[in-house]
């Protein structure tokens, strides 16, 4: 049988296609909330840094939760923390459409970071039931369904806004209950054979600080923390850049970031595909950075809209590599006992980067001063070439023996 051959059954297998379905689902739940949480706070009557504090209590719960559910996952199974994860979605988003005062909201966003692990339990799944030899594309198939998610998640959220604002949380809830009822019913389990290693109380910030130290994973994890942040830096700048500067709205945004998730989902789907037969999964990674890092300066060189939508749609294409390259990466230097943790200890780190970005774009801009958008955009561009620069000097440490690579 031919190695292609081998990939298509690969990758016809059930539970596979099962768990991106989920995680399509998973992602449609999530972004249609990413244009109301804002504007939701505000009409609460919180203040910018109550708002952001709203954004951040999300970030900082599934930061701790996350490696708990991970090992969890390895411990009892993949089914039933990613169904606790979705029920507690389901719960979140209720309260928080239902919510009557402030804290009420940040106890529901509390609630859903402390049950945000759903992600990282489905990529688990497709560590569980792909091949070192496949892995790379199952992931890169994972993020184009949670991608696709990003197109059709805005749409939906403007559709539910001209009910209200809470009406948003509550039809994400009803998306996460399908999700819930899929894995109920359709998914198996597929973790072969629990773990009973380590100590099961030994989860929390011990368990985060001492991921960093675990061989071949630390790394990985302080490098995805780093690419986080700067990317994050450039997701806040970027709509205030595009609307303030180049004098476009909402409508005009919105086609953006609709061709953003078409083309990343054609990338993740087809073109890891492609790149994993002819390329190592470490010359994709710095690829896509030594590329995101290129645009992110470029973007801002010239203030011209046909200029920007230029270099966005490059950008968008190859920056779709580096999240699959990543998750890969640390799947692949992770134990089969420990691939839930491992990537539970991934998805807390990227999330809580989530916080330090737009912060740190935030205090860059001055809305007095129209020059200043541009400012995150090349800070943003330099820290990625630092992060990349770092990545290839501790190459050594988490590559892959080439026998395991696509």
């Amino acid at each position: 049988m031919s190695y292609f051959d081998n990939a298509v059954l690969a990758f016809m297998n059930r539970n596979f296609w099962i768990i991106a379905l989920i995680s399509l689902i998973n992602s449609l739940s999530l972004t249609i909330l990413i244009p109301v949480i804002y504007l939701y706070g505000k009409q609460f009557g919180l203040n910018e840094l109550q708002t952001s504090l709203l954004f951040a209590a999300y970030s900082i719960a599934q930061f701790f939760a996350t490696p708990i559910i991970g090992r969890l996952s390895d411990r009892f199974g993949r089914k039933p923390l990613l169904m606790i994860c979705l029920f507690g979605t389901v719960i979140a988003n209720l309260i928080a459409g239902f919510a009557s005062a402030a804290w009420i909201l940040f106890l529901a966003r509390f609630l859903d970071g402390i049950t945000g692990g759903n992600a990282s339990v489905a990529q688990a799944v497709i560590s569980d039931v792909t091949t070192p030899a496949t892995r790379a594309r199952g992931f890169g198939i994972n993020g184009a369904a949670f991608g696709l998610g990003f197109v059709l998640g805005p749409a939906i959220s403007l559709l539910a806004q001209q009910i209200s604002l809470g009406a948003a949380f509550l039809v994400s809830g009803a998306i996460a209950a399908v999700a819930f009822v899929i894995t109920l019913f359709f998914l198996p389990e597929s973790l072969p054979t629990r773990t009973q290693a380590g100590n099961l109380f030994d989860l929390g910030l011990a368990s985060l600080i001492r991921g960093l130290t675990l061989p071949r994973i630390g790394i990985l994890l302080i490098l995805n923390f780093l690419i986080g942040t700067t990317f994050t830096i450039f997701t806040f700048a970027f709509q205030p850049y595009f609307i303030q500067v180049l004098n476009q709205t909402n409508k005009e945004l919105t086609l953006m970031f609709f061709t953003f998730g078409v083309l990343g989902v054609l990338m993740q789907a087809w073109g890891v595909t492609i790149l994993t037969k002819r390329f190592s999964l470490v010359s994709i990674l710095f690829l896509g950075l030594a590329i995101r890092s290129v645009f992110f300066i470029l973007m801002p060189v010239w203030p011209n809209v046909v200029y920007f939508v230029v270099v966005s749609v490059v950008f968008s294409l190859f920056n779709s590599l580096v999240q699959p390259m990543i998750n890969a990466l640390i799947s692949l230097n992770a134990k089969p006992e420990e691939q839930g943790f491992a990537l539970g200890l991934n998805s807390s780190y990227l999330g809580i980067s989530n916080a330090f970005g737009p912060v740190i774009a935030g205090l860059l801009i001055r809305q007095s001063n129209p020059a200043t958008y541009s400012h995150p955009l090349y800070l943003a561009g330099v820290l990625t070439f630092i992060v990349l620069v770092l990545a290839i000097a501790t190459r050594q440490r988490y590559q892959i023996e080439p026998q395991a690579a696509p």
